[in-house]
C-alpha cells in the first residue's frame, strides 16, 4: 500500500514541477527501508514517465523553449554522468546524508526566495497605498 501512496504522492509533486522524485527517494530511503543508491535509481526510473507526460502537456501548450531545452538536457547528462560515477563511489550512509544537506540547501533557498519576494511585495503595495 505505502508504493501506491508513495507513487501517487510523487506523482502529484512531479506534476506540479517540484521535484517529486526528491519525495519518492525520502519515503523509499527512510520509510520503506530502501538503500540509497537503490532509491536514487528507482527515482530515474520514475522519472522516465513523468516527464513524458509533462513534455507532452507543455507541448501542447506550447510553453517549451526548444534552445533551452536542447542547452540544458546536454549539459544535464554530462552531469547526471558525473554524479552517478560519484555516487558509486560514496558508501550509502554517506549519500545518504549528503542527500539530506542538499534538501536543508534547498529549503533554505527556497524559504529564503519566498521571504525576499513577500518583502517586495510588502514594499510594492506600501509604496502604492
Amino acid at each position: 500500500m505505502i508504493e501506491i501512496i508513495a507513487g501517487i504522492v510523487s506523482g502529484v509533486v512531479s506534476g506540479a514541477g517540484m521535484g517529486g522524485g526528491t519525495i519518492l527517494i525520502l519515503i523509499l530511503s527512510n520509510f520503506m527501508g530502501v538503500d540509497q543508491h537503490l532509491a536514487q535509481a528507482a527515482n530515474l526510473i520514475f522519472f522516465i514517465p513523468t516527464s513524458i507526460v509533462a513534455i507532452i502537456i507543455n507541448f501542447k501548450q506550447k510553453l517549451i523553449d526548444y534552445k533551452l531545452g536542447i542547452i540544458i538536457g546536454i549539459v544535464g547528462s554530462i552531469g547526471a554522468f558525473i554524479g552517478a560515477k560519484l555516487a558509486l563511489n560514496i558508501n550509502s550512509n554517506d549519500l545518504k546524508k549528503y542527500f539530506g544537506i542538499f534538501l536543508l540547501l534547498i529549503a533554505f533557498y527556497e524559504i529564503y526566495n519566498t521571504f525576499c519576494k513577500y518583502k517586495k511585495e510588502k514594499n510594492t503595495n506600501n509604496t502604492i497605498d
